[in-house]
């Protein structure tokens, strides 16, 4: 079972990190928390309110209740453990420690994430602790969280709080996948698996964001005294199809490899074993210089959608970033529709459901279906759920939506689905809405269709013709097109 500590941290500030809020620090500032340096010792330190402390230290509680602090981490995630580390806290450690997770916007503020109006949900049960040492605590639930409550019972010096795991990103806020984004990026989810060697330099420097800051905040490997050369492999975000390449050698000046190369493959499940992978050649063995960006487009040779990148240094020598930049494929997007619904908080997976169909029971249904893994079933349950609902549940799905032709909408969803016929004459708008106000009165519920790509006379024409129905098989009909049109937009939660 692989280490957890292997994973990002995503509270780091290089991701971004931040300590919004600590309800004492009268000894020591909740910032060093998540300082990225390890913690230190200094004997003879003291401020005017105590023992100088690498940490975070809150006063002796003489009242009931428990300190606790606010991070909000870098980029949403699924926290698998957490590194409690008491370094240099022997008599003033706290005596246990527990963990809660919630989703929320990225700006929240402390009191918006303090009030009754935020859920959270437990990551970490109160869990014992040990002075001067590394504590390392497994969490279970695998919900994505946006920021984190960090209790300690009942006080007392924490020196650093590492909460590794798997980066969940929130495509809408990053432009939606359908654009070319950085496949290989930390905050986007790439992960780098193995190396052959990170002597110097942490194998996750590679893909961190911006520029690296000195030559210590890239990846380094030893210098090889054999054959061979060195190598490290990515598992990308999703799965995509490369555009192009940049290796920077920014800081390394002496130390920079003499060239490289980059492989790729493509796994069914990217979760599966590299080790079986066929690896097919991306771009031939390279020259590389010294603290440079190399970027590298035409150079490439023709592959088709790739989920792992490997880049090979000749024959040793540091790395600052490597960026994987494409598209991913309609494979990756449904993926990533699915990874974000298996992992938001209730709340969070079922604000992005309703979205996609107005019914609660509907959404109630999926919730407790979770989670789906792959798209196929996904998608198959969304339908499965849909049919097993009543007329009054398929009448408020209905209800969600505006009238087809109507231009005052808040739905951007429904302008786009709509956009074909709301470009029509004013007069084919008339006609559209006085065929809807005709099927409302007869039906009882306004007129359903999936709009995509359908003009208002061809709009007209459905309507006229599902005005010969008979109540029943119209609700069914009705029914239908909601279904499509909630599969459309399932697909569309990470656009």
């Amino acid at each position: 079972m692989t280490d957890f500590r292997e994973l990002l941290d995503l509270a780091s500030v290089r991701l971004g990190g931040s300590v919004l809020h600590a309800s004492d620090e009268f000894f020591a500032g909740k910032e060093n928390l998540i300082k990225s340096s390890p913690p230190v010792w200094k004997e003879e330190e003291y401020t005017d309110r105590g023992k100088w402390m690498d940490g975070w230290e809150s006063r002796r509680r003489r009242t009931p209740g428990h300190d606790f602090c606010l991070v909000r981490l870098g980029v949403p995630g699924v926290i698998r453990g957490v590194v409690v580390d008491t370094s240099f806290f022997r008599g003033n450690y706290p005596e246990s420690c527990s963990l809660e997770g919630c989703s929320a916007p990225q700006a929240a503020s402390p009191d918006d994430l303090l009030s009754g109006a935020t859920h959270w949900v437990e990551l970490l049960p109160q869990s014992k602790l040990q002075g001067d040492a590394q504590n390392l605590l497994s969490c279970q639930p695998a919900y994505a969280v946006t920021h984190v409550r960090f209790n300690i019972f009942p006080d007392g010096g924490v020196a650093r709080l590492r909460l590794h795991g798997d980066a969940v990103p929130d495509w809408h806020l990053r432009g939606g996948l359908s654009q070319e984004v950085d496949l290989a990026a930390a905050e986007h989810g790439g992960e780098v698996l193995t190396c052959s060697d990170m002597f110097f330099g942490p194998k996750h420097n590679l893909i961190m964001p911006g520029r690296a800051l000195n030559m210590g905040d890239g990846w380094e490997t030893k210098r090889r005294r054999g054959p061979g050369h060195d190598w490290v492999i990515v598992k990308l975000a999703t799965e995509g199809t490369i555009r192009r390449i940049e290796a920077d050698t920014n800081h390394f000046k002496g130390n920079y490899p003499d060239g490289c190369s980059i492989d790729v493959c493509r796994l069914e499940e990217p979760s599966g074993n590299i080790e079986s992978a066929e690896w097919s050649e991306l771009l031939p063995r390279t020259k590389l210089l010294g603290d440079t960006r190399h970027l590298f487009r035409d150079e490439l040779q023709q592959q088709g959608p790739v989920t792992h990148i490997r880049l090979n240094v000749f024959p040793d020598g540091g790395v600052s970033r490597l960026r994987v930049h494409g598209v991913a494929t309609e494979r990756g997007r449904k993926s990533q529709v699915v990874r974000r619904i298996d992992t938001l908080v209730p709340p969070a997976a079922a604000a992005e459901l309703l979205r996609c169909c107005g019914s609660s029971r509907w959404v109630d249904a999926m919730l407790r279906a979770r989670p789906f893994g792959s798209w196929d079933t996904f998608s198959a349950v969304a339908d499965e759920r849909w049919w097993e609902l009543g007329r009054a549940d398929w009448l408020e799905a209905f209800a969600a939506h505006p009238r087809i032709g109507e231009r005052k909408t808040t739905s951007s969803w429904s302008q786009e689905e709509q956009a074909s016929a709301l470009d029509a004459t004013q007069k084919a708008l008339a006609d559209l809405e006085r065929a809807n106000r005709e099927y409302e009165t007869r039906f009882g519920h306004i007129f359903i269709v999936c709009a995509a790509g359908k003009g208002a006379e061809e709009m007209l024409a459905l309507v006229k013709e599902r005005l010969r129905n008979d109540s029943e098989s119209e609700l069914r009909i009705a029914a239908e097109e909601q279904r499509k049109i909630t599969q459309l937009r399932l697909q569309k939660l990470v656009e």
